[in-house]
């Protein structure tokens, strides 16, 4: 069962042209429709079903830069001064606080791990602290779990993503932006070589620029257009509780389970490292690079055969831009939460907090998490397709960077100078025999 998610209203006309479509109502595209139209241009953000009504509501809340992958550590350190003053740019709580972020440990290695990055994190102005077992337990307070140590990000914070996204994309209508819901993007119109046009359900919009911020139906809208895009996608699952006793103010990671805060003086929770992987035909295609990914995570991955295979983001599907195309047969990935995953989740949190002994599930969820290779996304210009740019494969930190990359995206689709180097985001290592590797820090 999907989470509630804060309405947005459509505009009533869709727009005859636009300076810029963005194809995606999730964090990535209200974010980068925000950016563009506070740049002046004219924006037409399209969503095939609600705004934030997939991932972009389905995860965790927390907005961090501890643990990042290196390479996305920069996006991650502006993301974070974009969320503190989001809510005073607005004029409305956009729900981050600055509570920050903290992780506890039974492990060595995972000490290793953080003590090193650590100290690389120091050089992007970024400054965590390693805890010892002591203030591990000082810093969560009535735990009963024996830690090692931990650490903790103090500047790191948390936000409400059944919130924050649809008013983000309420602001980006405040800037001129148009917003149109249930209204699914079929393809692209070129002329001379580049973009012209967007074909939609309900009309065709004219455009020089399109920005697709797709999360996990990017790969299969890019095959349309004779585009590979290396993408496969997890299947989580989450669930919120009823208010119960403050055992952290922002957000915790304990072994396998994590837990934020929430305004609603409940928690969400989450599994770490979790989750279903359908074997779909996108995911054979796509088998060899996501190797070494899924050898690092195989431990506590289920896999299975399912209707992925058939129908959804990751199956093999044509159409006619004159005809529905598969956006519009699911307007809303809502697959449903594992319930041994919750159960573990609950017992565990009763188990290490005895506050927490009547702990009440309210609601649970499954959510896609799309992933590239190297688990950090492709923000970038398509240079075979000029006009066509590219927001996708978040591999679950989608939130968190959520206002950073959306405004990396609107400098690259505007032709300003980026908030960070965008090269290590570039669309072109995943064509151009780029060793992408394992992922780094998650």
């Amino acid at each position: 069962m999907s989470p509630p998610v804060q309405k947005v209203f459509s505009d009533e006309h869709l727009p005859a042209s636009a300076d810029v479509v963005v194809i995606g109502g999730g964090i990535a595209g209200v974010s980068a429709a925000y950016a563009l139209a506070r740049k002046g241009h004219s924006v037409a953000l399209l969503e095939k079903g609600v705004i934030c009504g997939e991932q972009s509501s389905r995860n965790w809340g927390w907005c961090r830069q501890q643990n990042r992958d290196l390479r996305e550590l920069e996006l991650a350190r502006h993301s974070v001064e974009i969320w503190n003053k989001l809510s005073g740019d607005l004029g409305v709580d956009v729900s981050f606080r600055r509570s920050g972020l903290i992780y506890v440990t039974k492990s060595q290695s995972d000490m290793a791990e953080w003590s090193q990055w650590i100290a690389q994190a120091r050089d992007y102005g970024v400054h965590s602290r390693l805890l010892t077992a002591a203030e591990a337990k000082d810093m969560t307070p009535g735990s009963i779990g024996d830690w090692i140590g931990g650490v903790h990000s103090p500047s790191d914070g948390r936000a409400e993503p059944a919130i924050a996204g649809p008013v983000i994309a309420e602001g980006a209508r405040r800037y001129g932006a148009t917003l149109h819901q249930n209204c699914a993007a079929r393809g692209l119109e070129t002329s001379a070589g580049r973009v012209s046009a967007v074909v939609t359900e309900k009309g065709v919009i004219r455009t020089n620029a399109v920005l697709l911020a797709g999360g996990a139906w990017s790969s299969l809208f890019c095959r349309h257009e004779g585009l590979p895009l290396q993408q496969a996608s997890v299947r989580s699952t989450s669930f919120y509780t009823a208010p119960a006793p403050k055992v952290t103010e922002g957000g915790l990671a304990m072994e396998d389970v994590t837990i934020r805060h929430r305004l609603d003086g409940g928690y969400t929770v989450g599994l770490s490292g979790r989750g279903l992987v359908e074997i779909s035909p996108q995911g054979l295609l796509y088998a060899r690079p996501f190797w070494p990914m899924f050898k690092k995570r195989r431990a506590k991955l289920k896999i299975s055969i399912g209707r992925s295979f058939f129908e959804g983001p990751e199956a093999f599907m044509r159409w006619k831009l004159d005809h529905p195309s598969p956006f519009e047969r699911a307007r809303t990935l809502d697959p449903p939460a594992d319930p041994a995953l919750v159960d573990m989740g609950v017992h565990f949190l009763r188990k290490t907090y005895p506050e927490l002994a009547d702990l009440k599930v309210v609601q649970s969820w499954g959510g896609l998490v799309d992933c590239t290779p190297d688990a950090i996304p492709v923000i970038s210009a398509i240079d075979s397709l000029p006009g066509f740019y590219l927001s996708t494969g978040y591999s679950g930190h989608g939130f968190g960077i959520g206002p950073g990359a959306g405004q990396l995206a609107a400098d690259l689709v505007a032709g300003d100078t980026p908030i960070v180097d965008p090269h290590p985001f570039r669309y072109s290592r995943m064509i151009d025999g780029t060793n992408l590797g394992a992922p780094g820090m998650m």
